[in-house]
């Protein structure tokens, strides 16, 4: 879902209860939180989010402790290349390019890009956005769908996703592409968008999501990966599924 440039960018950290990692020294995650309900910071200033609540769950299973911290998109890789994070859980993509620089998890979620509209619109498909403005967040594979499948539409990009569906609220651009959860989001649960928009289409092709680590860092991915199977097999990441996205 999203890219890999360098930028200075740490903000809020927040420590979470699990058992203590080898030498009693928390992991750090940082996520990107402006992705509802993938990770956003919710009216308490917390961190929260289904990637959140999944990596949780996998540290509590694998004797982890975490804690996660908040960074901007475009500077979320040169954190962990500065080993300024141990883990990125922010909704990213698994690529043939990333993967020949950073060493991902199993597929933890997937997904499809989906382009939300005005409730009135009658945009349906990639053609139709032909000569549209349609809103994405900079880097991510929202841009790169759209430059890929509808390569007439005009793409306006934003730093923050959540800038591009008020931008489409109130009537600046034509349509946003974005993750489906986030789509899903926007156009049925969050207040002041609900009924204002829909989720036009959604992309045929699909995409797999993974955390992301270091490449030497073998063993702590073996661990999460240990602890993901765990949490598929007790029922937990089921539990979590629901939470965030119904049944």
């Amino acid at each position: 879902m999203k890219r890999l440039l360098t930028a200075l960018a740490l903000a809020m950290t927040m420590p979470l209860a699990a058992a203590h990692a080898a030498g009693g020294k928390a992991l750090v995650v940082a996520t990107n939180a402006t992705f509802p309900p993938m990770e956003f910071v919710d009216l308490d200033k917390n961190i929260v989010g289904y990637d959140m609540d999944i990596i949780q769950a996998i540290a509590d299973e694998a004797g982890l402790e975490v804690t996660f911290t908040n960074t901007s998109w475009d500077g979320i890789f040169a954190t962990l290349d500065s080993r300024n994070c141990d883990i990125i859980a922010a909704a990213v993509t698994i690529t043939p390019e990333r993967e020949k620089r950073y060493l991902f998890s199993e597929p933890y979620y997937k997904m499809r890009q989906a382009v939300v509209v005005p409730v009135s619109s009658d945009i349906a498909k990639m053609d139709d956005l032909a000569g549209k403005r349609v809103g994405a967040q900079i880097g991510t594979t929202g841009v790169f769908v759209l430059q890929r499948e509808a390569p007439k539409a005009e793409i306006a990009t934003y730093d923050d996703v959540g800038l591009a569906f008020e931008d489409l609220k109130t009537g600046r651009i034509d349509a946003v592409a974005c993750d489906d959860p986030v789509a899903a989001y926007y156009a049925n649960r969050k207040e002041g968008y609900d009924g204002v928009m829909k989720v036009g289409f959604t992309a045929e092709a699909g995409e797999a999501m993974g955390f992301v680590f270091r490449p030497d860092d073998t063993e702590l991915a073996d661990k999460v990966n240990a602890g993901l199977a765990a949490i598929r097999a007790n029922g937990k990441e089921r539990a979590i599924q629901v939470k965030w996205f119904g049944e």
